[in-house]
């Protein structure tokens, strides 16, 4: 997906640029076409790389993603209702009092 995302960047991006050198300097012996995509690849495939390997590092898990998001969904919930959480304080301090007594 970051090279995906890199490749769509790089390509914008080179035609952004390469147009403007085009513009402003001319398109030189090779022409329009070919000097415009040289600058368009050429930044695609940087970008591309780059954003790559940056996703290969967030994503770098012990677990694929498909079985670490069963894992969670698995686990016990943390969040608890109202109710069980005003019983769980009460029962701490009750215990809080007893303790002190």
């Amino acid at each position: 997906m970051g090279a995906m995302m890199g490749a769509g960047v790089g390509l914008t991006i080179g035609f952004i640029f390469g147009s403007y050198s085009i513009i402003r300097g001319g398109a030189g012996p090779r022409g329009f076409i070919a000097t415009l995509s040289q600058y368009m690849l050429s930044s695609a495939a940087a970008f591309s790389f780059f954003l790559a390997i940056g996703s290969v590092i967030r994503t770098d898990s012990a677990l694929p993603p498909h079985l670490e998001a069963a894992r969670l969904q698995l686990l016990s919930p943390a969040i608890r209702s109202r109710a069980e959480g005003a019983a769980l304080i009460k029962q701490r301090w009750e215990a809080e009092k007893r303790h002190q007594l």
